[in-house]
């Protein structure tokens, strides 16, 4: 189904859409891991994220936000009771995001170190929120785990290469060389665990990269909208009204349907989700949210989409921008809601509570981290260090993670 800013004008003037409205000390005394992954995923795959489904193996964990600071090289910790900070401490040089482990026993800080050499994982023990010695290791801008859990996949973004590694020592496997896809970034997996799905950030596509095989399967470039979200107009502006001039996007954030079949794909040129399907790995949809839609995370009960719109096109963006956070409804692929943030802001990456109850999100250009009330959009803001980015909210249930900031099953 393919949704234009027409569609997306409707929406509005029926009232879906309100016009204003927008991780080695851990591994000591450890309990027992999770189960191990399914053969065969379950109809629903979000159906083990429920607040119903919290592993026995996180009882001791802390509750905490944990938050990477890019530009200050640092992680704060957020307490999730009373939105205080609690802790904070160094990490490596340029932390991209905190990453759950597959047996959720440890959270894992991906410092990339851009430019250098010097890149390096930081183990955090979730019951202290303490962190342990640095893992030096080749450009890890972001981190996910193989649904068997044999592997942590270091995503070596500037090396357009995918480094598989033992997921408790980090001594490295085997990598899979992906060329022609420009920042590797972002990636979700098919229900059956065959294929993980990459996004190219600076491609403009999508790898699709067979498991089994260890190869690029193929890539899918992403068409763009005619129209888009301008940058200039009022905040609550909804309808695309720019001429989209780009020969290709940003893809970023990925998401699968909760049955399998489709993948949603978080565009911050073209400033929504596209859409693909994934038996014939084609768009067959786009889905217009708001500037520079980055993030995608599903609610608890896995019927929403909560889409994170930085509020820019740029990669480094001002504060007071355009940011809002859209929900999309799975089963009909339309806008729901729209959630502003208050002043403007910058909206970035995150997840929601164990409960559902608070989408917490780092305002990345603003140097402060939102917790949205998913029950109505209501913000607030918690001041962190320079430059928040790939936040997660721990504990979250779940049998295991397949990584980056708590993608769950």
């Amino acid at each position: 189904m393919k949704i234009n800013h027409i569609v997306y004008a409707a929406l509005a003037a029926t009232g879906l859409i309100a016009a204003g409205g927008l991780w080695a000390a851990a591994q000591s005394s450890a309990p027992a891991a999770p189960a191990a992954a399914p053969a065969a995923a379950p109809a629903n795959v979000y159906a083990g994220i429920s607040p119903a489904n919290m592993s026995p193996s996180v009882r001791d964990h802390l509750q905490r936000i944990y938050v990477p600071n890019l530009r200050s090289n640092d992680v704060y910790v957020i307490d999730q009771e009373t939105l205080k900070v609690v802790d904070k401490f160094k990490v490596g040089v340029g932390p991209q995001h905190v990453v759950p482990a597959w047996d959720l026993q440890t959270l894992w800080v991906a410092n990339n170190a851009e430019r250098t050499n010097k890149g390096s994982l930081t183990p955090i023990d979730p019951r202290t929120g303490k962190p342990g010695a640095q893992v030096p290791v080749d450009d890890p801008y972001n981190m996910y785990f193989s649904p068997d859990g044999k592997s942590a996949i270091v995503v070596a973004e500037a090396l357009h290469r995918l480094d598989f590694r033992d997921p408790k020592t980090m001594q490295l496997q085997y990598a899979i060389d992906v060329p022609q896809c420009g920042g590797i970034n972002h990636a979700d997996f098919s229900p059956d665990g065959r294929y993980a799905m990459f996004t190219c950030e600076f491609a403009g596509s999508v790898a699709r990269i067979d498991l089994a095989t260890r190869k690029v399967d193929g890539y899918l470039k992403l068409s763009m909208p005619t129209t888009r979200f301008s940058e200039k107009d009022p905040i609550d502006q909804l309808l695309a009204n720019e001429v989209c001039s780009k020969k290709k996007g940003m893809p970023q954030d990925i998401r699968v349907s909760p049955d399998g079949k489709r993948y949603y794909i978080a565009d911050m040129d073209a400033d929504g989700v596209h859409v693909v399907d994934a038996a014939s790995f084609t768009k067959v949809g786009f889905i217009p949210t708001g500037v520079g839609a980055h993030g995608l995370y599903p609610s608890r009960d896995g019927t929403k989409l909560y889409v994170a719109n930085r509020g820019t096109h740029n990669i480094h963006g001002k504060p007071k921008g355009k940011g809002r956070v859209t929900v999309i409804e799975f089963a009909t692929e339309k806008v729901v809601s729209q959630w502003p943030i208050p002043g403007g802001g910058s909206p970035d990456m995150g997840n929601v509570s164990a409960d559902g109850k608070w989408l917490w999100i780092s305002g990345r250009f603003d140097d402060v981290v939102y917790r949205i009330d998913t029950s109505n959009g209501d913000v607030k803001k918690i001041s962190v260090g320079q430059e928040p980015h790939g936040l997660t909210v721990w504990p979250q249930p779940g049998r295991y993670s397949l990584g980056h900031t708590g993608n769950m099953r």
